[in-house]
């Protein structure tokens, strides 16, 4: 009895015992766990990617290829992380952006309209990034010189060009050809179409020649390729402008050229609207329409006859000059953290690589930044696929630099286009020419003189 009583005492001791040891190797295999955690979890924290927010304008096809584009970078590496945030229109989204500037809501970069340009450098809420030029020894000079040529202002660059077009002009080879016009020979004068449109509407008329919107972007194009200047002061990059820098000649010719149109019955009013104007384009109600360069995918994917693009078109005893670039650019905003700006500025140098302007120019059809991305075989391929998509680089390239190609800057400039576009319209619906270029002129000298008044200058 005794040996049995110690013998199940001593099976207790060993079961307390052994429960003991499991005790305390859970506790230390706890304790370790919690230890490869807590290291784990710093880890983490000390690889966690530094975000970048980038507001933008782009809708469409263009968000898009810009959304693959982020993507890819944000895959690329595990230290910067871009959110790219759709903000509505330009205006919209620098009214935003006004709104927050100065605050933790601002983003780390945003995507302004070229005619921003001087509002955004007046705001004192950027940093030029030519310090970030300076400071990596970054070589802007392999961009291309008709784009950046814009962006520069006394040698210095503010902002890093994106998305850039010019306007082309687009046209319907087969309405060419049932008018006994050759489809390889667009026109290249104001002349030249007059005489196309009247040809189209006698061989079809249910179709009206030519349409050119009532846009003030469009109107600063056909001067600037006379080789006018918008604003006097070298188109405000010498001096503040105090007026406009054309010559009655030079702005009156291209009302006198849609009015003659008007009065001969080829020209196909769509007043300020884009939409319905490549609409018409499409269903085959218009020839000939002026339009960006970065509207050439849609317009040859969708329409169901072959299209031709040209050059834009200019008085006859006036030598072409070229066109001046238009869309946006990138701005770095100032009062964020240094890292994040460097961030920042990482992904602008990603976004001028080879490979991705190439992707960017045959998703959208704006021009390549780095003029290397032409020789990309994707390009290669999409040109050969869709040679037209090569006019357009075509005529930038052709462009010579001058103040009228290098455009205007002033903080007016959105107004200033906005008089113009009324102007237009009141030619559109048979109104006077000297009336409306003459009201044109003295409002558009009054929004610079306000302008000037508000700076104290």
């Amino acid at each position: 009895m005794k040996k049995q009583f110690l013998l199940t005492s001593l099976m207790m001791l060993l079961v307390v015992i052994l429960a003991a040891c499991n005790s305390n190797e859970s506790s230390s295999t706890t304790e370790t766990n919690s230890s490869n955690n807590s290291e784990s979890t710093g880890d983490t924290e000390s690889k966690e990617k530094q975000i970048v927010t980038f507001w933008h304008s782009m809708s469409g096809a263009g968000q898009e290829t810009l959304n693959a584009i982020v993507e890819d970078y944000n895959n690329s590496q595990d230290d910067i992380q871009v959110n790219a945030e759709f903000q509505g229109t330009y205006d919209e989204s620098l009214t935003k952006f006004n709104a927050v500037a100065g605050s933790d809501s601002a983003p780390t970069m945003i995507q302004t309209f070229e005619i921003g340009t001087r509002s955004m450098i007046n705001s004192g809420q950027i940093v030029p990034i030519q310090e970030f030029v300076d400071a990596d020894g970054y070589d802007m000079s392999g961009l291309e010189e008709n784009i950046t040529n814009y962006y520069s202002l006394d040698g210095k660059f503010y902002s890093m060009p994106f998305n850039s077009s010019t306007p082309v002009m687009y046209y319907n080879k087969d309405a060419f050809k049932e008018a006994g016009l050759d489809p390889e020979a667009p026109p290249e004068t104001f002349e030249e179409v007059e005489a196309a449109g009247k040809a189209i509407v006698e061989s079809n008329p249910d179709m009206k020649g030519f349409a050119l919107q009532a846009y003030g972007w469009l109107w600063e194009q056909l001067l600037a390729n006379q080789g006018a200047l918008l604003l006097n002061n070298d188109n405000g990059r010498t001096g503040t402008p105090t007026e406009i820098g054309w010559t009655e000649e030079e702005g009156k010719s291209i009302f006198e050229w849609v009015k003659r149109m008007v009065d001969a019955g080829t020209f196909a009013n769509y007043g300020t609207n884009s939409d319905n104007m490549m609409a018409g384009f499409l269903a085959g109600d218009v020839a000939m329409f002026l339009q960006s360069s970065a509207s050439s995918r849609d317009v040859i994917d969708n329409a169901p006859f072959e299209v031709g693009i040209a050059f834009l078109p200019h008085p006859e005893n006036k030598e072409r000059q070229g066109v001046v670039i238009g869309g946006a650019s990138l701005w770095m905003i100032d009062g964020k953290p240094e890292a994040e700006q460097k961030a920042a500025w990482e992904f602008m140098k990603y976004l001028q690589t080879p490979e991705v302007q190439a992707k960017w120019h045959i998703g959208t059809g704006y021009f390549a930044i780095n003029p290397a991305a032409y020789d990309e075989q994707i390009v290669k391929d999409a040109y050969a696929e869709k040679p037209q998509l090569q006019v357009t680089v075509d005529q930038l390239q052709a462009t010579k630099p001058s103040y009228a190609t290098q455009g205007a800057l002033m903080d007016m400039l959105p107004e200033g286009r906005k008089v113009m576009e009324t102007a237009l319209e009141k030619v559109y619906n048979g109104g006077d020419v000297d009336e409306a270029y003459n009201t044109a002129v003295e409002q558009f000298n009054a929004a610079i003189e306000k302008a000037n008044a508000a700076r104290g200058e």
